[in-house]
This record gives structure tokens, sequence and C-alpha cells, in this order.
């Protein structure tokens, strides 16, 4: 149990604290993608190594995960990994291809094809190496702040494994939740029970907050979103709960970010997660009214704005915290950061974070 490791004692909570709705002495600030390519450290790991071999191994993965809070003074670290090594775990091949990103020599072409998936039991146990470097960073980290695990959503998990790669329509992913839903159903609750076996074995090996990426939430609509994917959402986040509960480790805070799932704001509000990510295409003071007052809102910078000058970086920070307000809310970018950005764009974004929501 993640309290039996002896890890040190947590001298930032900012993070936690507003994930559940509690005061805060200023808003706190973390970014998607923010152990990535933009960073000359990572870079030179990156060139060294193959990006899953990254992945699999606690060391490095452990050293990028700290690189951007040395840094920045962020309110979190996200544990570096990928959502594809559960589709791995089930049995399918993934690479990382330079300028592509990632492929699956053989994806998902039929409902036969689901034979060949294992189950959690089998699956999850290979998975332990992100375990394993979450035991480790939570020690480096010696409390500088909390440590954030995640995963990928069931249906932008089953995307990828039918697509094979990323897609502008997801149209073969879609052609099975029309042609096949039962069968779309069957691969839908595999990645979810291996997910829920996987989160809360992040939580066992020390992750304190927990992030589900529904990143494909915008090839939806409201109709296939409530029938593919709303459930499965509501179960991973149902069930982990109650199964961490049951093993008697504390509640942590959930978010979900459906990346161009405006137009489920307001069911995803209704689910357990403490905190509804949104991204740059919803306006705050909208979010707030679709998800209701009493989550944490976490968002929502265009990504492209750090593209801009230090003073117009402050300037649409600015106005962002304004439109969120200071309070259940937790500053992010809309999406995550690109591999040629550059860091110290990031540190405006961080510093005009701190200067607009600091309380005196």
């Amino acid at each position: 149990m993640a309290e039996e490791k002896g890890f040190p004692p947590l001298k930032n909570d900012r993070l936690l604290r507003a994930a559940r709705g509690e005061p805060v002495d200023r808003v706190p600030v973390w970014v998607m993608r923010q152990a990535g390519r933009y960073l000359p450290e990572f870079r030179e790991v990156r060139a060294q190594h193959d990006f899953f071999s990254m992945c699999r191994s606690p060391e490095i993965a452990c050293q990028v995960t700290l690189q951007p809070l040395d840094r920045f003074p962020l309110d979190a670290a996200i544990i570096f990994s990928d959502i594809l090594v559960v589709p791995q775990a089930l049995g399918m091949e993934v690479q990382m291809k330079p300028g592509e990103g990632p492929v699956f020599p053989s994806p998902l072409q039929g409902p036969e094809d689901l034979a060949q998936l294992c189950g959690p039991g089998v699956a999850c146990p290979k998975l332990q190496y992100v375990f394993d470097a979450i035991t480790l960073t939570r020690h480096r980290l010696a409390g500088r702040a909390p440590l954030i695990g995640f995963c990928g959503a069931p249906w932008t998990i089953m995307a990828y494994m039918i697509e094979g790669k990323g897609s502008k329509t997801m149209s073969n992913a879609k052609c099975w939740l029309y042609r096949y839903p039962e069968d779309s159903h069957r691969l839908l609750k595999i990645i979810t029970d291996t997910t829920v076996a996987y989160l809360v074995g992040q939580v066992k090996a020390g992750a304190q907050l927990l992030q589900v990426f529904e990143s494909h939430a915008e090839h939806l609509d409201l109709g296939l979103f409530e029938e593919f994917a709303l459930p499965y959402l509501k179960r991973i986040c149902d069930e982990v709960k109650d199964q961490v509960a049951t093993l008697g480790l504390p509640d942590i805070p959930m978010i979900v970010f459906p990346k161009g799932g405006h137009y489920a704001l307001s069911q995803l509000g209704r689910l357990r997660y403490e905190v509804v990510g949104v991204d740059w295409t919803v306006e705050p003071t909208v979010a707030r009214q679709l998800v209701g007052p009493d989550k944490t809102l976490q968002g929502n910078l265009d990504p492209c704005a750090l593209y801009a000058d230090p003073k117009a970086i402050d300037e649409a920070v600015k106005d962002m915290v304004d439109k969120f307000g200071r309070d259940k809310y937790i500053a992010n970018l809309g999406h995550g950061m690109y591999p040629d950005m550059d860091p110290q764009s990031l540190a405006a974004f961080v510093t005009a974070v701190h200067k607009h929501t600091t309380k005196s």
C-alpha cells in the first residue's frame, strides 16, 4: 500500500486541495506533456532510447518525469508513460515511429480478432514497470509536488486499436460502433476491466491523483458518447474509487479530460470525478455552467498561445483565470505541449498563473 512505502511527506498539496474544491493560496498549475520533446534534456535521453523502452525503464521514466519540475515551479508531476501501454499489455504490438506517432502493425480488423486479446489478470502484471516507475518517482520527488497517474479512456484506446494509428475521422473505429455494437461493447469491457486494475495498481504504487484521457471524444456525437463512452468512464471512476476504499487506501481525486467533448460536459459533471478538464474550444464560463458549481475545472489555454511573446502569454493567462475564477480551478493548457515549443514560453505561462492568482 502507498502509505506503507514510507514516502516523503508532501510539502505542496495545492493541486490536491484544488481538486477537492478546497481553498488554496494560489491556483495550482501543471501542463499536459510537460515531460516531452520541447525540453532539450528530454531530447538528449530520447536520442539514446526507443520511446517504449523509456516507458519500460522505471529509472528513465522517473528521470524524465522530474525534468520539468527541475526547471519550473509546477504543482504536479505526471508519470512519464503512454496511454497505449494498455493495448500492448492486452497483447497488441505498438510501435512509436518518428514523425508518424504510434502505429499498430496489426490493428483489429473484425470481431474475430478479439480472441487474441488477453484479460486484465494477464495484462496488468505486464504493466509492473509503470508501478515501479511511480514508486521510484514518489521517493525522488521528495514531496515537492503530487504525482499524477493516468490512462486512456476505453473509447480512445479502442479507436487506436482498430485504426492502427492516428486518424482525422476514426471511420474504421466508428464503423465498429454502427456495424458491430455488441462486439464494440465486448472490446470496451475488456479495456475497461484492464484499466480499472491498472489505475488501482497506480494508486497502490503511489499515484496521488489520476487523469483519464478521452482524447477522441471529438469524433463522437452525444448519442454515441452516451452509449459507447460515458458508461465506461463512469465504471472506471466508480470501480477505482470503490476498490481503493476496499484496500484501505485514501480516496484520491480523479480528472476526466474529454478533448473535443464539449457536448457532454453536463453528463460528465454528474459522475464522481472531482475534476473535469476542458480544451481551448470551450469558454470557461460555459464550462462552469455545464459542469455545475461543485466540480473543479482544469484547463484550458490554447497550446499555440505559447508561441506568442511573454507579454501576450501573460495577457492570455489573465483572461483565462479571470473567466475560470480562482476557486475550484486548476490551470493547464487545453491540450499538451508541442515538440517545437520554447521552454521559456512554459516558464512565462507558469509565472503568469502565479502572478494573476496568488491571494494577497
